[in-house]
C-alpha cells in the first residue's frame, strides 16, 4: 500500500493553513509529523483522514483519492485517533472499542464472535481489558487515551493516523504504547502519521519525518536528514544538540535554553573536563562572557562534542588515545593564556594525567585555578595516586576548590570584578564583591565533606 499527499493546500475561510505539501509514504513507515505549534500539522492529518478536503492537491490511498470514496471504505483502511477524544455517552469502555468494529459490519448486523476477539485482542495490546466495563467517562485521561487507541486498532486499519497519541500518558505508558504502534509498523506493514511534539520520542520511534514550518514542508525524509542542529534551530528557533544513543542507536536532541545577553568579559578561562563533566558549565561560562578554550579532549568525547557545538576552541586528541607532547605542549599554552583554569570533577588515568601536570605547572605561575570536586579525586584517580598527590598540590599552590560546579559562576564573575577594579586602580571594592573575593582567595579542603 502506498499513501500519497500531492501537493495540498488546506484553507479554512480565507485562510491559508498549508500549501503544497507533498510526500509519500510505504507500508511500514512510521511517519513523524513534527513543527511548532500553528504549523499545520493537525491541518495535514486531518486533510489525510477525510475531516477537511484540501482546497488543492489530493491524497491518494493506492492511487485512489480518498475524497472520491465512500466513507466506510476508508474507515476499513484509515483509522484516527483525534486530540480531542470527548465522548458524550457514557459508553462503557468495551462498548467504545467495538464502535472500532462498525466499518466491517452491514448496517443492522450484530457483532460476532470474530469482531469479539478482535475488540479483546486491541484491549489487550493497549492494557485496557480490566478496564471493559468500567463507564468511558469514569477513567482518567490516560486510560481514555488507551481505549481510544485500542478501538482505532480494533479496525485493523492499513494506515493510523495519530494526532498527539501521547497526551495525558504517563512515562511507561507512552513507551508501552509507542512499542506496540511500531511493533504493528514492522510485523503488520502498518503505515503509521503522528503528530508528535517529543522530538526524542520521535526520533526513537520514527523512521520517517516531516518537519512544518508556517504551513510549508521545512524539510522532510529520513531522522538523520531531518532532525539536525541546523533545522531544529530554523524550525523551533532553539539550539539543540543532537547526537546518537549508544543503547536504542536512535538520536537524541538536547535541546539548550535561550542564552543571556551577557556582555562580554575582557577574560578567558581554560577548562580541563572530560566525559561530559564539562558540558554544562561550559554554556553556563559562556553565557556570563567569557571567552572559553578547553581540552585536551579525545575526539568524540562528549565535552569535545560540546565545545565543537558552541564554538569553543579546543585542544583535542584522537579517541581512546593517550595524550602526547604536542598537544600536552598546545594545550599549556592555551593555559598560561587564560585568565582562569577550571578543572572539572573528571575521572583520572594516565591517558589524561598530562592535563593535571600542566594545571600545575601553570597554578605555579600564578594562573587562579579552580577545581571542582563533586566527587573526591581518591574515587576517580587510576593512577596509582599521583592523581590524588597532584591534587594536593594545587592546593598547596592556592588552587581553589569547590563542592558544586554551580557555585562557580558567582566565584569567578566576583574573581574578575575584582581584578577589572584592581586594574583600574580603584581601591575600594563593594561589600558583596569583597565578600565573595575572599571565598575565591581562601583555598578549601578538598577532602572536606559538604
Amino acid at each position: 500500500m502506498l499513501l500519497n499527499v500531492n501537493g495540498v493546500e488546506c484553507r479554512y475561510g480565507s485562510t491559508k493553513i498549508l500549501e503544497n505539501v507533498s510526500l509519500s509514504v510505504k507500508e511500514g513507515d512510521f511517519v513523524g509529523i513534527l513543527g511548532p505549534n500553528g504549523s499545520g500539522k493537525t491541518t495535514l492529518l486531518k486533510s489525510i483522514g477525510r475531516t477537511l478536503k484540501p482546497y488543492k492537491g489530493a491524497v491518494l490511498l493506492d492511487n485512489k483519492d480518498i475524497y472520491s470514496l465512500k466513507s466506510i471504505d476508508v474507515a476499513k483502511q484509515m483509522a484516527v485517533v483525534p486530540q480531542d477524544n470527548a465522548i458524550s455517552f457514557n459508553f462503557t469502555a468495551l462498548e467504545v472499542v467495538m464502535m472500532g468494529r462498525s466499518p466491517h459490519l452491514t448496517r443492522f448486523e450484530m457483532e460476532s464472535e470474530k469482531d469479539m476477539a478482535i475488540a479483546r485482542k486491541a484491549m489487550n495490546l493497549t492494557n485496557t481489558w480490566h478496564l471493559a466495563q468500567r463507564p468511558i467517562n469514569e477513567l482518567s485521561g490516560g486510560e481514555r487515551q488507551r481505549v481510544i487507541i485500542a478501538r482505532a486498532l480494533a479496525q485493523e486499519p492499513r494506515v493510523l493516523l495519530l494526532d498527539e497519541p501521547l497526551t495525558y500518558l504517563d512515562i511507561i505508558n507512552q513507551l508501552e504504547i509507542m512499542d506496540l504502534i511500531k511493533s504493528l509498523c514492522v510485523s503488520e506493514g502498518l503505515i503509521v502519521m503522528a503528530v508528535v511534539h517529543d522530538l526524542n520520542l520521535a526520533a526513537r520511534y520514527c523512521n520517517y519525518a516531516l518537519l512544518l514550518k508556517k504551513g510549508h514542508v521545512f524539510a522532510a525524509g529520513s531522522l538523520d536528514e531531518v532532525m539536525t542542529s541546523e533545522n531544529i534551530k530554523s524550525v523551533f528557533q532553539v539550539d539543540a544538540m543532537v547526537k546518537r544513543n549508544p543503547v536504542t542507536n536512535s538520536l537524541y536532541i538536547i535541546p539548550l535554553s535561550p542564552p543571556k545577553s551577557c556582555p562580554p568579559r575582557n577574560c578567558s578561562i581554560h577548562i580541563i573536563s572530560g566525559a561530559g563533566t564539562g558540558t554544562v558549565l561550559m554554556k553556563a561560562l559562556q553565557e556570563e562572557g567569557y571567552r572559553l578554550t578547553a581540552g585536551v579532549l579525545n575526539v568524540l568525547d562528549t565535552d569535545f562534542e560540546t565545545a565543537e557545538f558552541l564554538n569553543i576552541p579546543v585542544i583535542s586528541e584522537a579517541p581512546f588515545s593517550p595524550i602526547t607532547e604536542k598537544t600536552r605542549i598546545a594545550n599549556f599554552d592555551q593555559m598560561t593564556k587564560a585568565s582562569m583554569i577550571v578543572i572539572t570533577s573528571v575521572p583520572f588515568g594516565y591517558g589524561n594525567l598530562s592535563n593535571l601536570e600542566s594545571a600545575f605547572e601553570a597554578v605555579k605561575l600564578g594562573i587562579q585555578t579552580y577545581i571542582i570536586e563533586e566527587e573526591p579525586i581518591e574515587g576517580r584517580d587510576f593512577t596509582g595516586g599521583k592523581a590524588t598527590a597532584l591534587m594536593q598540590e594545587l592546593k598547596n599552590h592556592g588552587a581553589v576548590f569547590i563542592k558544586h560546579a554551580s557555585e562557580l559562576p558567582a566565584l569567578v564573575n566576583a574573581k574578575h570584578d575584582l581584578m577589572e577594579l584592581q586594574k583600574n586602580g580603584q581601591n575600594e571594592v563593594p561589600g558583596h564583591t569583597k565578600k565573595l573575593a575572599k571565598a575565591v582567595v581562601r583555598p578549601a579542603n578538598p577532602k572536606e565533606k559538604s
